[in-house]
């Protein structure tokens, strides 16, 4: 559109200079100067024009043959079809027939026969390219007048210029409808009196007609590798869904490809029509696993059964199985059952461990790096709480040898439990389900620590079985299920929460309908502890993540409903909040019902679960609008005053406590209470004063003694009412306060939710959380760090965690944790050399501060997660959101609000376990055994909209599969031997043979 606008600016600016001058001179000056630029042309051009000009004046005589118009039109055409013009010049028949443009036009008016009206209709829309800015569509006015079909021989430039003149005339047709319906309500006769489009000559412009002419451009577009220009024209016309008819085995991957790019930039449900769209052309063209990465972007079960139904080929239904698994995406089909459950996750993983040489286990020690540490740090000197420094070591342990099935430190040490304390001995025994993660051998491993006495090794064993059972459904028997399904009644909450949490973990994004009937009676209870019924809900959400399950939803719903407020005071309650942004995750427009819903709840809460709701239901699409309430929300509100102050007092009033609440002071706290304390001694100077009037009146009518009893009595119990008033009122002050940080600590999540979808949005939400973190209150700083993360998981980007270790030395000790555990996110299963450098250090730095140092060693083990095997990345190379990883995420993250309650309750942190998986590509034959071929693994290129075939990689080296594929990496087959049955090599791969392969001599 560049070259066409320059075009028309050419032709303007010429025609302004020429009468310009020629209106500043005298006649003998202005003809001088026709006459020099007359001289000017050359004999060609002067030919030209003097041509065109006779042309003219022929069709503006009247009464002549009409067979002489029809030639004069035919020539008329050639001229300005035949034309060549430069890339910033307008062609010369079209810039010496601007001035007679009227004239023609005119003409146009004066005919009355249909044929030759129609053929100069079709020259005057080209004409009026020149007069595109004059707002009346005439481009589109005369191509919609002519009968003539043969739009393409006029050229690529004319029709891409009918393609904009169509998109503003139909957005034109669509307000001018629009405020039609809306005067109609105040004005019947609205409708009568309907004014023609604004410029447009009194023509009606027909939404129809417009519809009709576009579906006849859209195929020129295609043809003429103009993929881009015929997705935006039916986006224009809201017609997006017809363009499968058009789409053809030549143009169809570049059609997909830049409507999928589009997505985040759409507003729903445009975004969703792109999703579908290019959903049915996939499957149209037989490109199976690209149209069921879609179906599983948009959670549509039938799509997915749709995508099965559409081959026969048993190895491709293996293929599209992996995709599923590797998802957790829950499917019922025929015998594929076993891989869709990941019963083969393990042995495929421990083939990658051991072609990759690391099967001989670590111990933490090989990552702390001790000996390289000059301070004292307080798990090195003896006898300093060596039950903490053990626990840290349970869970790096955990961690660094996930699913390798051995270690050298619990598996076949059964004292070393013994050697953490309390609740420690559950997270220990646990880690021992993370070493057998996705392997059932584990089970009997477990087994043996669930006939104990201690409560609490009970519970570690029931949670390890949970962990160790992670996505591994083999359809007949479910072994955790049976395990675990006695013990979350137990009456020990430590037992059933364990159980419960177990069940959350083995069946997220299961939909085991099993699981539901168990669980859904206790979330529902309100009679049951408050942490009993959350961990309940928890397990449900993950288990039905991103499903609007409406049972489960309301279970949740009536505990804010029914338990007294008393209850809902405990930490726990931001897990019910979160169990139901689970729920919703990543299902847009469905949360509407629930956020009305919640408007029904008086919990102070409820503002702040319904920020955390809606930010989860839009996770991904990067929707400023929603990123700017949100911001909005984190700004500093000013306080309320009474009318009958006085202005001076209520503008004060307001500047302090903005400002006060914003950074997080004290002053209006004490302000608040001086205030109340004045109150009170006002009320009881009056209650004085009518004690003592009472008293007098007493005197005289009855006994002194009753008189005075009586009084004491009433004292007495005004001040009883007065204090319990002050407790309420204070109370109600803690709770909107308490449900205030709520909402401060979800909104600052919200916004790294909603940027996850792209690139732009995540660069834009990391400046938003340095101005934050600068100027936000303590609530605001705890959490940015934490958003960091979520944004950046697996991600090790410089900039970003190299800020994060700025924050690590804040002064505030929960900032600095939380930016610890960051940093852990950041570089999660990458083995990153400076990031472990950096953690090295904050150990050494805070030596003496044991729950930092408890943290950084947790942020250690993720960094090294399955000696650097594993990822925790939300999105893969085909931009699908992993919604169960991202529950587990956002789990730990919601936890983290109070880093406090995290470390007592530090079995949570296995929730992480459930979003783990590894970050191979292994290729198999057709038979299902691992074969060795030659990859090319490098940076992945953007190539939506270019033109060619351009390279996919940039930068790569080749090796041998199983390879390991980092976060923005691409992988492709090195030559063609092999074909390979999905368009992008990630995770576990069938390749068939190629028939056609001749190797080179």
């Amino acid at each position: 559109m560049v070259d066409e606008s320059e075009k028309v600016q050419d032709a303007k600016d010429e025609t302004v200079k020429t009468s310009t001058e020629e209106k500043g001179k005298t006649p003998k000056a202005a003809a001088t100067t026709k006459g020099e630029e007359e001289e000017q042309l050359s004999e060609e051009d002067l030919k030209l024009k003097t041509d065109l000009e006779m042309l003219v004046e022929t069709l503006t005589q009247e009464q002549l043959d009409e067979g002489l118009y029809i030639t004069a039109l035919n020539q008329l055409k050639e001229f300005i079809k035949n034309a060549t013009s430069s890339m910033t010049a307008v062609p010369k028949p079209l810039k010496f027939l601007r001035p007679s443009y009227a004239d023609l036009c005119s003409v146009y008016d004066k005919w009355t026969d249909t044929e030759t009206r129609s053929s100069l209709a079709d020259i005057l829309s080209v004409l009026a390219m020149t007069f595109s800015d004059n707002g009346k569509h005439d481009s589109l006015r005369f191509r919609l007048l002519s009968s003539v079909t043969d739009i393409e021989s006029w050229g690529h430039e004319y029709i891409r210029h009918l393609a904009l003149e169509i998109s503003e005339a139909y957005n034109d047709q669509v307000e001018k409808e629009a405020a039609d319906s809306s005067s109609s309500e105040f004005d019947s006769d609205a409708s009568n009196n309907a004014t023609p489009t604004p410029g447009s000559g009194g023509f009606e412009f027909s939404k129809e007609a417009i519809v009709q002419l576009s579906m006849d451009i859209v195929p020129y577009f295609l043809k003429h590798n103009g993929e881009e220009d015929a997705v935006d024209l039916m986006l224009e016309i809201e017609s997006i869904a017809k363009l499968p008819q058009f789409v053809d085995e030549n143009t169809f991957k570049r059609v997909c490809q830049y409507m999928i790019a589009c997505v985040p930039l759409l507003p729903p449900p445009e975004d969703l029509a792109f999703l579908h769209t290019a959903y049915t052309i996939y499957l149209t063209h037989s490109q199976l696993t690209e149209a069921l990465c879609l179906a599983i972007r948009l959670g549509d079960v039938p799509l997915t059964k749709a995508v099965f139904e559409a081959t026969n080929d048993p190895v491709m239904h293996q293929q599209l199985a992996y995709i599923l698994a590797q998802h957790r995406s829950s499917l019922d089909y025929g015998d594929l059952q076993d891989i869709v459950g990941n019963t083969k996750l393990s042995e495929h993983f421990l083939f990658l461990a051991k072609e990759l040489n690391l099967t001989v286990p670590k111990v933490p020690e090989d990552i702390y790096k001790s000996h390289l540490d000059n301070a004292k740090s307080v798990f090195t000197s003896a006898g300093l709480d060596s039950a903490q420094q053990n626990l840290a070591a349970s869970f790096v342990n955990g961690f660094l040898n996930l699913g390798y099935c051995k270690d050298k430190l619990i598996v076949d040490n059964d004292s070393w439990v013994y050697k953490t304390k309390g609740d420690g001995m559950t997270s220990a025994v646990a880690s021992i389900g993370s070493i057998f993660q996705w392997n059932l051998d584990g089970l009997q491993q477990l087994d043996k620590y669930l006939y104990v006495e201690e409560t609490e090794v009970k519970a570690g064993a029931l949670l390890g079985i949970g962990i160790a059972a992670t996505g591994v459904h083999d359809g007949e028997v479910e072994p955790a299920l049976l395990l675990l399904q006695d013990y979350v009644t137990n009456t020990n909450s430590k037992i059933s929460s364990a159980a419960l949490l177990g069940l959350g973990i083995a069946f997220a994004g299961s939909k085991n309908e099993e699981v539901l009937s168990l669980l859904l009676p206790m979330a529902a209870d309100s009679s049951l502890p408050v942490e009993t019924s959350t961990m309940a809900s928890l397990a449900l959400a993950h288990t039905f993540v991103g499903t609007c399950n409406g049972d489960i939803a309301t279970a949740i719903i009536d505990n804010f409903l029914e338990r007294d407020v008393a209850e809902l005071k405990t930490e726990w309650v931001r897990f019910l909040a979160l169990s139901l942004g689970i729920l919703y995750l990543g299902q847009g427009e469905l949360v509407d019902d629930i956020i009305e819903t919640l408007g029904a709840v008086e919990h102070p809460m409820a503002s702040a679960v319904e920020v955390l709701v809606n930010s989860c239901a839009y996770t991904g699409t990067g929707d400023v609008l929603l990123i700017q309430e949100l911001l909005h929300r984190l700004t500093p509100k000013g306080a309320k005053t009474d009318e009958d102050d006085n202005e001076e007092d209520e503008e004060n009033n307001l500047e302090g406590s903005g400002l006060e609440a914003f950074l997080g002071s004290k002053d209006a706290t004490d302000k608040a209470e001086s205030e109340d304390n004045d109150a009170m001694d006002v009320d009881a100077n009056g209650q004085d004063a009518a004690t003592s009037s009472s008293n007098t009146a007493a005197d005289g009518v009855t006994s002194g003694d009753a008189a005075e009893k009586k009084e004491k009595d009433e004292s007495s119990e005004v001040k009883k009412e007065e204090g319990t008033a002050k407790e309420k009122d204070e109370e109600a002050e803690e709770e909107k306060d308490s449900g205030m940080v709520d909402e401060l600590s979800f909104s600052i999540l919200g916004i790294a939710l909603i940027a996850l979808g792209e690139d732009i949005g995540k660069e834009m939400s990391l400046r938003h959380f340095g101005h934050l973190m600068h100027y936000g209150n303590e609530h605001i700083r705890r959490m940015v760090p934490l958003a960091m993360g979520l944004v950046s998981v697996a991600d090790p980007q410089m900039k970003v965690f190299d800020t994060l270790t700025r924050f690590s030395h804040d002064s505030d000790l929960s900032v600095s944790m939380n930016s610890i555990f960051a940093m852990g996110l950041c570089g999660v299963g990458t083995n990153n050399a400076r990031l472990a450098q950096l953690l090295r250090q904050i150990a050494s730095y805070y030596s003496r501060e044991q729950d930092a140092l408890f943290i950084t060693r947790l942020a250690q083990g993720l960094v090294h997660l399955g000696k650097g095997t594993m990822t925790m990345d939300v999105f893969n190379d085909a931009h699908v959101l992993n919604k169960v990883t991202l529950a587990s995420l956002m789990t730990v993250l919601v936890g983290m609000v109070s880093p406090s309650f995290m470390l007592t309750h530090h079995q949570l942190f296995y929730m992480l376990n459930s979003g783990v998986r590894p970050k191979f590509i292994l290729t198999l034959n057709e038979e299902g055994e691992p074969i060795k071929v030659n990859v090319r693994v490098g940076q992945a290129v953007e190539t939506v909209g270019q033109a060619g075939k351009p390279k996919t990689i940039t930068g790569w080296i080749t090796q041998s599969t199983p390879v390991l594929l980092g976060h923005g990496e691409r992988a492709e087959l090195e030559d063609d031997q092999y074909i390979s049955c999905t368009s992008s090599l990630e995770g576990v791969v069938i390749l068939k043979k190629n028939p056609d392969y001749r190797e080179e001599e």
